[in-house]
């Protein structure tokens, strides 16, 4: 069950990247003819990669596996990303459901250096974008989770749902998006995960914008990457994120958010710590 959904995960990615690239992109003369599909045919990714047209549609239609050479070449004919390439060997190469795990709390050593995040905005964040444990400026930059439902302290589920959360990001598209493609990740990992089967469920029935970026099969960055944040106290700031796994616990990443020093957003940043104290301690 689980491979027969890794193998139909990894034909749907391949046929969405597919149809985002034209022949001349990848160095193919033109028919002069119009196109009846949006994007390159089977046969050309095919002649590309050295494969079969056979071969290819099987692969795409999820009744056939690859070799590690052939995804490669695949890979450079769809010009994947790093991150995308990554994420089509994690479909590939998985074929065994991982096991059902009991619901995650966050390591000891990641709540402690959460703590000693004075002015650094951080989250623990388990499987399905889950809010494990945050610290008090995450809570003064983005929303107080301890007043939150259990279920609701989950980022994507925030960033579509959440009034307050999505009004925080100028170019919310970008972020939203970004949340899919974390999900997305998931899906390669556990696609039977009943939990994320039915927060994606969720959230195709309450937000077209997420139904349709769903099934755009797009694959976000592990590691880094930005935000633009509009903060109803200290204004707006460019942070830049980072997420560190945690080895006691690969399903648990600690997120932070910092600034460059010497920047308006790094005196933002440190006027929201100041203003959070004062409150706390009054």
């Amino acid at each position: 069950m689980t491979g027969d959904a890794h193998r139909t995960e990894l034909g749907d990615f391949l046929q969405a990247r597919r149809s985002e690239l034209s022949p001349d992109e990848v160095g193919l003369p033109g028919t002069g003819t119009r196109r009846r599909v949006r994007g390159l045919r089977r046969e050309e990714v095919a002649a590309l990669a050295s494969i079969s047209t056979d071969f290819y549609a099987r692969l795409e239609q999820g009744r056939r596996r690859a070799s590690g050479e052939v995804l490669a070449a695949i890979a450079k004919v769809l010009r994947l990303s790093e991150d995308e390439r990554d994420y089509v060997f994690e479909l590939s190469g998985r074929e065994q459901r991982p096991e059902r795990l009991s619901p995650q709390q966050a390591q000891p050593q990641l709540r402690r250096l959460l703590d000693d995040l004075a002015t650094t905005p951080a989250v623990v964040l388990g499987r399905r974008t889950d809010i494990l444990a945050w610290n008090p400026m995450a809570a003064a930059l983005f929303t107080d989770f301890g007043r939150l439902p259990d279920r609701d302290r989950n980022f994507v589920r925030l960033v579509f749902c959440d009034p307050n959360v999505r009004g925080l990001y100028p170019h919310w598209e970008r972020a939203a998006r970004n949340g899919v493609a974390q999900l997305r990740r998931e899906a390669a990992r556990d696609p039977d995960d009943p939990e994320l089967v039915a927060l994606v469920e969720e959230l195709s029935q309450r937000d077209e914008h997420f139904r349709r970026w769903w099934t755009a099969h797009q694959v976000a960055p592990r590691s880094a990457g930005s935000n633009e944040v509009r903060h109803p106290v200290v204004g707006d700031l460019t942070l830049d994120w980072a997420a560190l796994v945690c080895t006691a616990d690969p399903d648990q990443q600690l997120f932070t958010w910092t600034a460059e020093p010497g920047t308006p957003s790094h005196a933002a940043l440190r006027e929201l710590a100041s203003r959070y104290l004062v409150v706390e301690a009054g």
